[in-house]
């Protein structure tokens, strides 16, 4: 069976699941009569084994219930069939993949040692690498930055998945651990070895892709299928050749001599204008672009009536003509050639279209429509960007490739799809496809940018100068780059298995994945399926976009329709995922309501956060990130709880036990020490109030009453654990930490931004921890603090906030142990004195300190009741929505709420909060989610 190799004419046989060089010479016949294996099936040859899964594919095809799968793709059988290549591939949800867990996977055993701590990788190492540079797509992390982290998690031949897996840089990245170069383990391994890491074990991983765009799994089933680079090079050639040879006429054009024969190398067309003032034709590039310096000029005189214009003041000119794609009257606006860029040998000229360069277009538009275009409608009304396209009259798919580009392309599909060597057609047609986008009049001609392809990335956007490129300069230099990526990437087995559809339905046994790696969609960063419908309409096989998880107001989808979706995609991820293994998830949106989304609907999907960063570019280092999102990527590290752990909650009850047996579970996950340049972090996941409120989050996210008031709480905390640093650590733990603790120079604080009463409760307690202040000595430092206070939350001030969390000595009785430590440590006069000592007390009054937990729970009754009044307040008010508000109050009236199970006041008073309060706020946010699930059940 022929695979990828290392060398031109290198052969390899599968056996047993691996890959064996052979000898070409000596073993060639025996290959050739030799068996495949394939999902522990043995066939004759690999056209019985192609033939026997497609026939399979047709079956399941035919099933009107599997059609029914959520996220099944828009397509004929035939359609679906061509594009897939079973099992390995197929272009409608993977009924194989079962199969490729049972014979390839392990089965899960609770008894196995299974121990990892949260890691992180730079998303952008890579982005140079041929390999993932072969075939572009809309957002892509390099499969070399994946790599440390499927080392980090997993053993060779362990399962990997990715659900959202775009062109499927999880599948390389698998693979790639098996077959990287000797350099790249040699420096990865001392890497790891500085970072005190274990050496990685090498060999290659398993990798299960879904994605629910087929132009998606498309692109990753041809970087994780293996084919032979030297047939596929010969086979290029032979289509270019032939194309060369059919349809190389349009690209010809004579030299201003009238005599040599120049090839095209690219044609500028330009949107044609009318001049406001006059009325005459204003020929954009002709007018605009300085023919010597090839800058664009702002403004520019008409050249009829030389009045001063620019592009804004310009009319557009439609043309109307009969469609004979569609039989129906089209307008669009009016594009003209402008000049042409040619080659004589090497040497390039330019030149205006001639007479004769015009008639051969138009002998083109005359040929007839050639049937491998695509003449399929965009759905505008469903597009997010279709309003930059349909002002202009592009409407249809085939209306963004002018006509002597859509017989090229049609002619290279053609060719491509039913090449001779069908084991070819699948890369070949990969291929084709990179450069369609490219091709397209999305093409922007930008002189000042040598790179020849210029489409805006995310966008449907036609300009008003298009650069019509050779798709002959395109494609043969594209066959020479996949060539030499796929060569250099080395010799590969079928290590994966690509399905299309909703990563909500997997089709996959529960607790059989061992890590998940995954950069889902994020908000409206990126709208894939509305990009993704121009390839995929020459596929024929078109997204099925209403399981897309995105915020799109063109399709009806807000933060918290999001939600729900990536809510349902995460649940299955926990369904498949191994207990007490770990997911990755990139995260690349700034949006703070997108971050708390993803935070809510991983809770809710079963799964707790153990760590979050982001890089440090300048120090090339990792942050950790605790609570809005930045604009940088981060990597959020996710474990889904141990089986022993999941058997406490079976009977949906909770109890004290089940809160103290999840906190040391979360203990044994989270990171215990971190460092940057020899400064020490505090870990914001081993810190009291975050464990708190992980530990509630935890049990409300399933729908269980929270156990432990916040007193009782943090006074078992420091029962149970040891405590360093403001941080609780496992008694296993506390040595490690101690030790490397020793080796920092200093520890650096979380930093904390006052922002509303929460924060500001955070900053009073943090100011008098170790310094215990009057309220004077603290007002000035609180006054700078909360400037930047949030204007719908109500104002509080620092006396409210110091009688309601904190304890006020009057100077009446013994000085409390937090004063007395803090006076005999800072001023050698107070040591050694009795508590009562008349000086010490002097100095001591009028002091505020933080109680210790015991006290702790007097003042938080206390508060309660005074933030639940305030909250009767919100409930029975007559406004529509709620302008000025104490964010506490209503998260103490949502956990009241949630207690009594009375979900339709959280549900009414949070239709009362500014929309972005709720999505910004987790706790909020917990509680809504979980009401309104509740709700929606009963």
């Amino acid at each position: 069976m022929t695979r990828r190799s290392k060398q031109p004419g290198d052969l390899f046989i599968e056996e047993s699941g691996q890959l064996r060089l052979v000898d070409r010479s000596v073993e060639q016949q025996a290959l050739e009569k030799g068996k495949v294996k394939c999902l522990g099936m043995t066939f004759d040859s690999e056209d019985k084994r192609r033939a026997y899964f497609t026939d399979r594919l047709r079956e399941k095809l035919a099933d009107p219930e599997f059609r029914k799968t959520p996220g099944f793709p828009k397509g004929t059988d035939d359609d679906i069939i061509r594009m897939s290549d079973a099992p390995w591939y197929t272009a409608c949800p993977n009924p194989f993949l079962v199969d490729f867990v049972r014979v390839y996977g392990k089965p899960y055993d609770p008894k196995e040692r299974y121990e990892r701590d949260p890691f992180a990788v730079d998303t952008s190492v890579g982005k140079t690498d041929a390999l993932y540079k072969a075939h572009g797509y809309h957002t892509k992390v390099p499969h070399l930055a994946i790599v440390p982290s499927i080392l980090h998690y997993t053993e060779p031949g362990d399962i990997v998945l990715d659900g959202f897996a775009g062109s499927g840089m999880t599948g390389v990245a698998a693979q790639w651990c098996g077959s990287a170069p000797a350099g790249y383990r040699k420096q990865l391994e001392a890497d790891w070895s500085k970072q005190g890491l274990p050496k990685p074990k090498w060999g290659a991983r398993r990798a299960v892709l879904n994605d629910l765009g087929p132009a998606a799994t498309f692109i990753a089933a041809n970087y994780t299928l293996p084919f032979d680079v030297r047939a596929f090079s010969k086979g290029a050639e032979q289509i270019l050749a032939e194309v060369q040879q059919e349809v190389g006429w349009m690209y010809e054009t004579l030299h201003t001599d009238g005599k040599s024969k120049g090839t095209i190398n690219f044609t500028v067309w330009s949107e044609i204008f009318s001049c406001p003032h006059c009325g005459g034709e204003v020929n954009f590039v002709k007018e605009a672009l300085d023919p010597v310096t090839k800058k664009v000029h702002s403004n520019f005189p008409c050249p009829h009536c030389s009045a001063e214009l620019s592009k804004e003041s310009l009319d557009r000119i439609f043309d109307s003509a009969l469609d004979p794609s569609t039989n129906q009257y089209s307008k669009k606006v009016r594009l003209r050639p402008s000049f042409i860029n040619y080659s004589i040998g090497r040497v390039n000229y330019e030149k205006a279209p001639t007479s004769k360069d015009l008639e051969v277009l138009e002998k083109i538009s005359a040929l007839p429509v050639p049937a491998e275009l695509p003449i399929v409608p965009f759905p505008i009304e469903e597009m997010y960007h279709g309003s930059r396209i349909a002002p202009k009259g592009f409407t249809y798919v085939h209306h963004l490739f002018l006509p002597r580009i859509a017989h090229t392309l049609a002619l290279f599909w053609r060719k491509a799809r039913d090449f001779k060597d069908p084991s070819l057609s699948l890369i070949l047609r990969f291929w084709v496809d990179s450069h369609i986008l490219n091709l397209s009049i999305q093409n922007r001609y930008r002189p000042e940018v040598s790179f020849p392809y210029n489409p805006l990335s995310g966008v449907y956007y036609v300009s008003s100068m298009i650069s019509e490129a050779s798709p002959f300069t395109a494609y043969r230099n594209k066959a020479k780059r996949i060539t030499t990526a796929f060569v250099q990437q080395g010799a590969t087995g079928a290590n994966a298995i690509t399905s299309t559809g909703t990563a909500s339905t997997l089709r996959l046994q529960s607790n059989s994945v061992d890590y998940i790696f995954t950069d889902p969609p994020f908000g409206s960063n990126i709208f894939y399926a509305d990009l993704n419908f121009l390839i995929e309409a020459w596929h024929r096989v078109i997204t099925n976009a209403n399981a897309e998880a995105i915020v799109d107001s063109f399709k009806g989808k807000g933060i918290l329709e999001y939600q729900a979706l990536m809510r349902a995609c995460f649940e299955e991820y926990g369904r498949v995922l191994k207990p007490g293994r770990w997911m990755t998830v990139v995260f690349s949106n700034s949006a703070n309501a997108v971050w708390r989304a993803i935070q809510e609907a991983l809770g809710t999907a079963g799964f707790v956060v153990a760590d979050v960063r982001t890089l440090d570019k300048q120090q090339g280092s990792y942050r950790q990130v605790t609570s809005t999102a930045v604009k940088q990527d981060l990597v959020i590290s996710v474990y889904k709880p141990t089986e022993a752990l999941a058997e406490r909650f079976a009977l949906g009850t909770s109890s004290p036990e089940t809160a103290w047996a999840f906190v040391a579970e979360h203990l044994a996950h989270v990171p215990i020490f971190s460092s940057v340049e020899g400064v020490a972090d505090v870990i914001a996941e081993r810190t009291a109030h975050v464990l708190h409120d992980r530990m509630v989050a935890f049990h409300v996210q399933r729908q269980l009453s929270v156990p432990l008031s916040t007193a009782a709480f943090l006074g078992g905390l420091n029962q149970r654990y040891p405590e360093r640093d403001g941080m609780y650590f496992l008694a296993t733990q506390v040595t490690e930490y101690d030790r490397k603790r020793n080796t920092a120079a200093e520890l650096r604080q979380l930093s904390l931004f006052v922002i509303d009463e929460a924060s500001a409760i955070q900053w009073v307690r943090r100011e008098l921890q170790d310094k215990p202040r009057s309220f004077q000595d603290l007002q000035p430092a609180f006054m700078r603090e909360i400037q930047n206070w949030a204007k719908h939350e109500q104002t509080v001030e620092l006396k409210e906030i110091l009688r309601q969390n904190c304890i006020h000595y009057d100077g009446n009785g013994p000085v409390p142990s937090q004063i007395h430590s803090y006076l005999s440590t800072n001023f050698k006069e107070l040591r050694n004195l009795a508590k009562d000592d008349p000086a010490l007390t002097a100095k001591a009054a009028d002091r505020w300190y933080v109680p210790d937990p015991g006290k702790q729970g007097d003042l938080e009754k206390l508060r309660e009741k005074a933030l639940l009044t305030e909250f009767e307040t919100y409930k029975q008010a007559k406004e529509r929505k709620l302008k000025l508000f104490r964010t506490e109050a209503v998260r103490a009236g949502f956990k009241a709420a949630y207690d009594g199970q009375d979900y339709k006041t959280i549900v009414s008073v949070a239709a009362k909060l500014p929309e972005s309060v709720l999505q910004e706020d987790e706790k909020l946010l917990m509680y809504y989610d979980v009401a309104s699930m509740r709700l929606g059940d009963d």
